[in-house]
């Protein structure tokens, strides 16, 4: 439906019927017609149609038949029979089954059927208008008794800020506080944080925190995505212009009084970083190949991976858009700096993989989460979840232990300050050729160990080394078994 222009469908077998109703009605609505049910349908999932005008005599299914369908999927879609006869006992069945708003008599005069459309997209627009404002009544008298219902609710579907696991103390409560503050605001929001650190989760807990959150949530990711593809998502396309001469509804019109979660927003090229900028300043938009506008009402909330304002400083980012999308502005902090988080969330992690996989577990051994918990994941929550998933697919017991970590975290420092995680890293660190191969050995013996389950004769045979050597090196290092400290040796 476009802002100015109230959609209208014609379903007639006749062609010549679809030809004068179409004449009559062109110059003040923008129509659409089929020949039949089937083609009527086919247009309604790609179109937002205001008003129907159907024939009660087609072959197939009849108009009342096919407008009963239309009120059970689309409801708010004002329905009009035209028909040739006057039964009274089959209007009162039409009206009670279809929900028929008006029946008109063949012949009819272009003056009426205008009059009957203008009257129609009228009610159309006053029934969304009383939507609009029942749904503002209802939160506005809302009981303490339905808000706490609307939170269950929440838990139960998985999309509330309660989903979003961390402990006590976690950097990411300083970002949940601020998006439960946004949420109830209807502005903009900016979320920026690298891949993988739970954006997009974010952005749905804030929808279902929100007004707007019996709405639909729509989400995309225009991260690399070409522009033609990325502006035919987001605003649709008119009919011709993709194959197949089919016509597309975007996003931000599926949206209309939802929420859009725009992922990958540093990457939007200028025009479509104008679309965007039009539409969060004047509501509206254009389908590609289209020149009319068409009416949203949306919140939009914005993911980059990084900080904006270097875009906008070198030019590559609209100023305008960016202050249009920043009025709520939150950091969301990646895995390496909430090493609190992290064994919660592989446990968490672990029960949803294997109860997908049908493999059941209990958990992981204390040294695994050791491990897990200090590497510092560049790849993030993505990273986690493809190593959690290993590990299970390894697992030969019910309970995960260090071995099955792969060998690049098994080898990271264990510093508080996080891990080294490559061999780069201290090819090119600082220090003297003695100091830096010192501390690829002590490394390399942590890993083996750890991987052979701390069994030394098998360590010591895998590097080369008598077991004399190796208890030497591990009495230099101070490594030892953390589960067993007194252990000396492994039969």
């Amino acid at each position: 439906m476009t802002g100015s222009t109230p959609a209208i469908l014609l379903v007639d077998d006749e062609p010549h019927s679809l030809q004068a109703m179409k004449m009559a009605l062109e110059d003040e609505f923008e129509i659409l017609t089929a020949p039949g049910a089937e083609e009527a349908m086919a247009v309604l999932e790609e179109e937002w149609v205001q008003v129907i005008f159907c024939d009660q005599r087609m072959p197939g299914r009849s108009g009342v038949e096919f407008l009963t369908e239309v009120r059970e999927r689309w409801p708010e879609t004002v329905r009009i029979v035209i028909t040739g006869y006057t039964d009274s006992n089959s209007m009162v069945a039409a009206i009670n089954d279809a929900g028929i708003h008006q029946f008109i008599a063949k012949p009819w005069h272009p003056e009426q059927l205008l009059a009957a459309a203008r009257n129609a997209a009228r009610m159309f627009q006053l029934a969304r208008e009383n939507e609009r404002l029942t749904l503002e009544m209802r939160f506005l008298n809302s009981t303490t008794e339905t808000r706490v219902e609307k939170r269950r609710r929440s838990l139960r579907e998985g999309m509330g800020f309660e989903t979003i696991l961390r402990t006590p103390n976690s950097a990411m409560n300083a970002a949940v506080n601020l998006a439960r503050q946004y949420a109830s605001f209807d502005v903009p929001v900016l979320m920026t944080g690298e891949p993988g650190t739970g954006k997009t989760q974010m952005a749905r807990a804030m929808h279902y925190g929100s007004l707007r959150s019996e709405k639909p949530f729509y989400e995309l990711n225009i991260a690399g995505m070409p522009d033609e593809l990325a502006m035919v998502e987001l605003f649709g396309a008119k009919r011709g212009v993709l194959p197949g001469g089919v016509a597309k509804i975007g996003l931000a019109q599926k949206a209309d009084r939802g929420t859009l979660y725009l992922a990958g927003i540093e990457g939007a090229s200028p025009a479509l970083q104008l679309a965007l900028h039009r539409m969060l300043r004047e509501g509206t938009t254009t389908p590609v190949g289209g020149q009319e506008a068409v009416s949203t009402n949306l919140r939009l909330i914005a993911g980059a991976a990084h900080d904006l304002r270097a875009g906008v400083a070198d030019g590559r980012f609209r100023t305008d858009l960016y202050y249009a999308l920043s009025l709520g502005e939150i950091v969301i902090p990646p895995l390496r700096a909430r090493r609190g988080d992290v064994a919660m969330l592989a446990q968490t992690i672990l029960s949803e993989v294997a109860t997908g996989h049908g493999k059941p577990v209990m958990g992981f051994e204390a040294a695994a989460l050791e491990f897990l918990e200090n590497y510092d994941w560049p790849g993030n929550l993505r990273e986690l979840t493809n190593e959690v998933t290993r590990m299970l697919i390894f697992a030969q017991d019910n309970v995960l232990g260090a071995e099955l970590i792969s060998r690049h975290i098994l080898q990271a420092d264990p510093s508080e300050e996080g891990a080294d995680r490559a061999a780069d890293d201290v090819m090119t660190a600082e220090g003297t050729l003695k100091d830096r191969i010192e501390l690829m050995e002590m490394r390399i013996l942590r890993e083996t160990l750890t991987r052979n389950r701390w069994n030394k004769s098998r360590a010591a045979a895998e590097l080369g080394l008598s077991r004399v050597g190796l208890r030497a090196k591990l009495d230099r290092y101070g490594i030892a078994d953390p589960s067993v400290a007194s252990e000396e040796e492994d039969s």
